[in-house]
């Protein structure tokens, strides 16, 4: 199994290089994200890109990326309709449902659920766009990754375990808007993976969640050997 590269933008933005060359951008907010290390601008490469939920925390600048690289933009059904109307063009657009996958070069991209919500504000005016979702990443010759989306811990983990068999698990510990430390231990030990990436902390001060707080709860937990790779907005790491 070959190497991947997971970029971490800040907050839930993630870019993901696979063996293959194929670059994903997960849930693009690095405008007005004061945890980014880079702007819209100074992505060199983007040919998918994934949002989990309409929060502006994650769909920021799917159009500005989209219109500056031409990915192909995977969501779920409501939500591609409105970015439909944000001047991205139809026919890079892939609306799926939960339990759905669709095949992108060497990625086949399946939607989970997320226990969130999901809308868009425009002025005064909310707009739903559906539910929010989780991605499970089967990469062609690498690892099988599970990206949460915003979640609380949820069950039906276990589910997503015996179906896709993560290898590496992105989920977000900061609390308040997401599930915190403890829940995302349980989501480790629901999941069966033995690599955790955190996300969705540090952002804000009410974000109190840590990586030591997660290696905590593991041990609390009795989960077993887990890494957790906690990376600072703008380092990679390669999964050799």
């Amino acid at each position: 199994m070959s190497g991947i590269k997971i970029t971490w933008l800040g907050h839930a933005t993630f870019q993901i290089t696979t063996p293959q060359g194929t670059s994903i951008l997960l849930d693009p907010w690095l405008t007005g994200n004061p945890s980014s290390p880079i702007q819209v601008e100074q992505l060199e490469q983007v040919d998918l890109l994934l949002i989990t939920h309409g929060h502006a925390d994650h769909v920021t600048d799917a159009a500005a990326v989209a219109k500056k690289h031409n990915p192909t933009v995977v969501a779920i059904a409501e939500l591609i309709h409105w970015l439909g109307t944000q001047g991205i063009a139809n026919e890079k657009l892939i609306d799926m449902n939960i339990g759905g996958s669709f095949t992108f070069k060497d990625v086949t991209i399946s939607l989970t659920q997320a226990h969130h919500s999901s809308a868009v504000t425009v002025g005064e005016q909310v707009i739903y766009t559906g539910e929010p979702v989780g991605f499970v990443l089967r990469i062609e010759n690498g690892p099988t990754l599970y990206f949460a989306g915003d979640t609380d811990v949820f069950g039906d983990m276990a589910l997503i375990r015996e179906l896709y068999a993560p290898d590496i698990a992105l989920l977000p510990i900061g609390d308040h808007y997401t599930m915190g430390t403890r829940g995302a231990a349980l989501a480790t030990k629901l999941l069966g993976v033995k690599r955790v990436i955190p996300m969705h902390y540090a952002t804000f001060p009410l974000f109190i969640g840590t990586p030591q707080g997660l290696r905590e709860d593991l041990q609390a937990f009795n989960v077993g050997e887990v890494e957790v790779i906690a990376l600072t907005p703008g380092q990679t790491h390669d999964f050799a």
